[in-house]
């Protein structure tokens, strides 16, 4: 089977505008965590969230289309832009022709369909803006990559929860993989920090009140994020015809269903999802030097998430650390700005810390990289996403190695 590379990141976090500046953030452990700013936020009690401050959307846009534009397009479209220049990569008519675009998100245009439902139901008007259903459909932003750089090969949106992004990634690279695609422009986005949202999973009462804290023994939950990830990927040897450089190699690709409870993770499938991916690519427990975990920050899924991995990874356990203390729970943008964390993880030899973490939880059991972020020689490594409706997703990564 064919190799694949990841040739080309942008990003747009609460980390940073850009891919850069994001992994600076979570290589400091820098938390872009703070209070939230919100219209119409006086329903809310949860104070905070991992927000993209700053962020201008006519600074990327003709004013006439920013308005066509959800906020999670806007994100996926100057995600995507960035990752193309950054690969290097020329789109000719045959190469766009054929560019595969897989995007992940949860949920959609959700800012969109927020504005439009007070418009009806609080401010009693009976018309919304006439693009309201093509800027808030699930698709609305992979769709919008492709006509921004002109992709005309497959495309389609994955919606599974917290796992779309991973899914998204994986879907891309069998279809590479197999010889369907030499190129694919992948990842996932989400911009659904609005009132309906966070007042929907205050009810739910996972939200943390002060900040995320993952595999901390005072975690309180998670914090809502948003933001988007796009990978460049590409057959190896298509890359390296063209000189591209290299940031990894995506090796394999674990997937699974729970078919249990709608919101706790079951513990024998979450490890066995791992030994999935591990299989996929050829590995086994003792090759793995890192995992990007899932870490939420919640009472129960991070114990979860530790007893699988010191179960699958008894003799060997790797280090493992979460992100989601700089960026927040970025929900079907979590696994792709999680997989190019980690993606960078192995280009830079550094593992980025579990921000926030203060005091050991003998539960966890695992050395979770609370003292900053590492250098330590790395090969392999995964990235791990388990999302509500028991729908898990393992990416398997190997450093890049001429």
């Amino acid at each position: 089977m064919r190799r694949v590379a990841i040739t080309g990141l942008g990003a747009v976090t609460p980390a940073g505008l850009n891919a850069r500046d994001s992994w600076d953030g979570m290589v400091a452990g820098r938390s872009a965590i703070g209070p939230l700013e919100l219209p119409r936020q006086e329903k809310i009690t949860v104070p905070i969230a991992a927000q993209v401050k700053n962020f201008d959307p006519l600074l990327h846009f003709p004013r006439k289309d920013a308005g066509k534009l959800d906020r999670i397009s806007q994100f996926a479209v100057v995600a995507a832009r960035e990752a193309l220049a950054d690969s290097g990569l020329a789109l000719t008519p045959d190469l766009a022709g054929t560019a595969m675009c897989v995007l992940g998100t949860a949920v959609g245009g959700v800012g969109t369909m927020d504005d439009g439902c007070h418009m009806i139901y609080g401010e009693d008007r009976n018309r919304v803006p006439p693009l309201s259903i093509p800027k808030f459909m699930v698709n609305a932003a992979a769709s919008q990559v492709s006509m921004d750089l002109g992709l005309r090969g497959t495309c389609f949106a994955i919606a599974s929860a917290c796992a779309s992004g991973t899914h998204a990634i994986g879907t891309a690279f069998q279809a590479i993989r197999a010889g369907a695609a030499d190129i694919a422009i992948t990842g996932g986005a989400e911009a659904c920090i609005t009132v309906y949202i966070v007042v929907s999973w205050e009810a739910l009462r996972v939200l943390s009140h002060d900040t995320c804290r993952p595999f901390s023994r005072d975690r309180s939950g998670l914090v809502l994020g948003e933001g988007a990830a796009i990978l460049i990927l590409e057959e190896l040897e298509h890359a390296c015809a063209r000189g591209a450089r290299i940031y990894a190699e995506i090796t394999g690709f674990g997937a699974n269903a729970d078919a249990a409870d709608l919101t706790s993770p079951d513990p024998e499938n979450i490890g066995r999802v791992m030994q999935l991916a591990l299989a996929d690519a050829g590995l086994a427990p003792a090759d793995i030097g890192y995992i990007n975990a899932h870490g939420t920050g919640t009472a129960i899924n991070d114990v979860l998430e530790a007893g699988a991995i010191r179960r699958i990874f008894s003799n060997s356990p790797p280090f493992v650390s979460s992100i989601k203390g700089v960026v927040g729970h970025g929900i079907g943008a979590a696994g792709a700005i999680e997989a190019l964390a980690t993606a960078l993880t192995l280009h830079h030899q550094i593992i980025p810390p579990t921000a926030n973490h203060r005091a050991p939880d003998p539960e966890i059991g695992l050395d979770v990289v609370a003292d900053g972020a590492r250098r330590i020689p790395l090969t392999h490594a995964l990235t791990n996403s388990f999302a509500f409706g028991g729908l898990n997703a393992v990416l398997a990564m190997r450093r890049y190695d001429p």
